[in-house]
C-alpha cells in the first residue's frame, strides 16, 4: 500500500466515522437517550443496548426507527462487526482496507435507515456525479460478467449446466430463465442473486472456485473467503437494485463497489496471469457508453419480468421439493374445513328429517330441546389454545409466535405450541442473545413441531459469530446442537468448516484465526 493510498483510505474512514457520530446523536435522541457528542462504534453499541433495556426490547427500538425485526437485526450486526474491527480509533491512525469496508458497510445501513425514518437528517445526499456513477455501474457490470464467466468455465457443457440448475433450483425456474435469456444461454436469464448462489454455495465453491480465492491478502473481512465473498456479493446485489431502480448511488455505495470489485476480481486476474484460469476480468473493463447502457436496459427489463431480485443469499442452495410438505397451520385449516363440511351435511340431514317428522308426528319440539342441550354442553367445554389466544386479542399467526419468543412471553408461546403451531430454529436468535433459557427449553419440549428444513446452517454460523464476539457455548446451545444438528451431512459440513479454519490459522496465524479455529472445533465436538 503506497503512502498516497494509505492517506486516501484514512480520509475516507474518518469521513465515515464523522457520519456515524452525527447519525448516532440523532438516532439516540429518537430513543430518548440524550448525549452531548457521538463517539466510537463501541460506545454507540453500548448506548443502543441501554436504549433497548429502557424501552423494553429490540422490538420497541425497531418501532422507533421504523424497521422490522430482520432490518433491526441486520443493523445491529453491521454495527457489532464494525466495532469488532474498530474497537477505538485515534485521528491519524493507520487504517486497513477491511476497517474501511466495515465502516462503509455500516454507513450504507445508516443511509437505508435514513430512508425508512424521515426524522433523521444526518449526512444529506451528495450531488450526483455522472462520471462516478458510470464508473460504479461499469464495475457492477464487470463483476456480473466475471461471475458468469467463472460459472461457464466450471460447467462448459450447456446440457449438464441446465440439468444441474434443474436439480438445484427446479425445472420451472430454468424454463423461465431460458425464456428470458439469450438463445441457449441460461445464465443470461438468471437473476443476479441466483448467479451468486451458484458461486457461494458451499459445495459448488469447494468443488470449483476455492483455489481461485485462496489468496490471504483478499477476502479476509470475515472468517473465510467464501463467507466474505457471500457478504460482498449480497451487498453488490442490494446496490445493483438501486441502479435497476434508476436511483443514483451514494458516495459510500460507490466506494464499496470499487473495493468489492478489487477484492473479487483481483484474485481471478492474478490467476489468469498465471495461466490458472481462462477468465480475464480486465476484458470487461472499462465498457463503452453503448455497452453500459445496453447492459442496464436489459437488466431492468429482466428485473420487471422476474418481479425483482430480493431473495436471501444463503450458504447453500435450497433444493425444491417435489411436493411441498403441509405446515401445521395448513393441516389445522384442512381439518377445520372437513369438520365444518361434516357439520353442514349433518345440519342439512337434520333439517330434512325435521320436515319429515313435522308431517308425521309432533316430535320436533323434543328434538329442538335435545339440540339446545347439546349446544349448551359444547359451550361449557373448556376453550382451546386458539380460542384463548383470540380472547387475548392475539391472531393465530406465525409472526405473533416469533414475537412472543423474542419478548420471552412464556404464556403466549406455550399457547401457540399447544395449539400445534410450527416454529423455526432461526427464530431463537434474540432469545439466545438475551439468555432467555426458559423460552428455549419450552421450544425444545415441542421439538417435533420444528419444521425448518435446514436449521443448522444459520444457527451454527450465528453461534460461531457470537462466540467470536466473546460469548460462550452454553448448555442450551449444546442441547439445540444435539437435537437438530447431528445428521451426517451436517457433521460432515462442520468437519469441512473446521478443517478450513485450521488451514487458515496455519496460513495466517493471528489471534482471530486461532480463536475461530477453537470455535469451529468446539461446535464440531458437540455435533459429531
Amino acid at each position: 500500500m503506497t503512502y498516497s493510498t494509505s492517506v486516501q483510505i484514512r480520509e475516507q474512514f474518518e469521513h465515515c466515522l464523522a457520519v456515524i457520530r452525527q447519525a448516532s446523536l440523532e438516532i439516540l435522541l429518537l430513543l430518548d437517550m440524550k448525549v452531548s457528542e457521538g463517539k466510537d462504534p463501541r460506545w454507540f453499541l453500548e448506548q443502543l443496548d441501554q436504549a433497548r433495556l429502557s424501552l423494553g426490547g429490540w422490538a420497541s427500538v425497531a418501532r422507533r426507527l421504523n424497521l422490522d425485526d430482520a432490518q433491526m437485526s441486520r443493523f445491529t450486526l453491521h454495527l457489532r462487526h464494525l466495532q469488532q474491527w474498530v474497537p477505538q480509533y485515534e485521528s491519524g491512525q493507520e487504517v486497513s482496507n477491511n476497517q474501511l469496508i466495515a465502516a462503509l458497510r455500516f454507513v450504507t445501513e445508516l443511509e437505508y435507515l435514513r430512508q425508512k425514518q424521515p426524522l433523521l437528517k444526518f449526512a444529506p445526499p451528495e450531488g450526483e456525479d455522472s462520471s462516478a456513477q458510470q464508473q460504479a455501474q461499469g464495475q457492477l457490470r464487470g463483476l456480473e460478467l466475471t461471475l458468469k464467466a467463472l460459472i461457464n468455465q466450471a460447467w462448459p457443457d450447456t446440457v449438464k449446466l441446465n440439468n444441474q440448475l434443474k436439480i438445484q433450483f427446479g425445472a420451472d425456474k430454468v424454463r423461465r430463465w431460458l425464456k428470458l435469456g439469450e438463445r441457449n444461454d441460461v445464465l443470461s436469464g438468471m437473476p443476479f442473486g441466483d448467479l451468486v448462489m451458484m458461486l457461494v454455495d458451499k459445495k459448488e465453491f469447494a468443488r470449483h472456485y476455492a483455489p481461485l480465492f485462496s489468496t490471504p491478502s483478499s477476502l479476509s473481512l470475515f472468517s473465510e473467503p467464501r463467507a466474505t465473498l457471500q457478504h460482498f456479493l449480497a451487498d453488490c446485489r442490494q446496490i445493483r437494485n438501486v441502479v435497476i431502480a434508476n436511483q443514483p448511488l451514494s458516495l459510500a455505495q460507490r466506494s464499496l463497489v470499487e473495493h468489492y470489485h478489487q477484492q473479487i476480481t483481483g484474485p481471478v486476474q492474478q490467476a489468469f496471469s498465471l495461466g490458472q484460469t481462462r477468465v480475464n476480468p480486465a476484458a470487461f473493463m472499462p465498457p463503452s457508453p453503448e455497452e453500459l447502457s445496453s447492459f442496464w436496459d436489459s437488466a431492468r427489463k429482466k428485473d420487471r419480468l422476474c418481479g425483482g431480485d430480493n431473495d436471501d443469499i444463503s450458504d447453500s442452495i435450497e433444493r425444491p421439493q417435489t411436493r411441498r410438505k403441509r405446515s401445521a397451520e395448513e393441516r389445522d385449516q384442512l381439518i377445520s374445513v372437513v369438520l365444518w363440511a361434516m357439520v353442514g351435511i349433518a345440519v342439512l340431514g337434520m333439517g330434512a328429517g325435521g320436515l319429515w317428522m313435522m308431517n308425521q308426528t309432533s316430535a320436533a319440539p323434543q328434538a329442538s330441546t335435545q339440540s339446545v342441550a347439546t349446544t349448551s354442553r359444547v359451550e361449557r367445554e373448556p376453550s382451546s389454545p386458539r380460542e384463548q389466544l383470540v380472547s387475548m386479542g392475539i391472531a393465530w399467526d406465525a409472526n405473533n409466535l416469533r414475537s412472543a419468543i423474542d419478548r420471552n412471553n412464556l404464556q403466549v408461546t406455550q399457547l401457540f405450541l399447544r395449539g400445534g403451531m410450527s416454529w423455526k430454529v432461526s427464530w431463537t436468535e434474540t432469545a439466545f442473545a438475551a439468555g432467555n433459557d426458559e423460552t428455549l427449553a419450552l421450544l425444545l419440549r415441542y421439538r417435533a413441531q420444528m419444521d425448518e428444513s435446514r436449521p443448522c446452517r444459520r444457527f451454527m454460523t450465528t453461534t460461531g459469530h457470537a462466540m467470536l464476539q466473546g460469548g460462550s457455548l452454553t448448555s442450551v446451545h449444546k442441547d439445540f446442537l444435539h437435537t437438530f444438528c447431528t445428521a451426517a451431512p451436517v457433521v460432515e459440513r462442520q468437519r469441512y468448516d473446521t478443517e478450513q479454519a485450521r488451514r487458515r490459522a496455519q496460513a495466517q496465524p493471528d489471534a482471530q484465526s486461532k480463536k475461530w479455529l477453537a470455535i469451529q472445533t468446539a461446535i464440531y465436538d458437540e455435533v459429531r
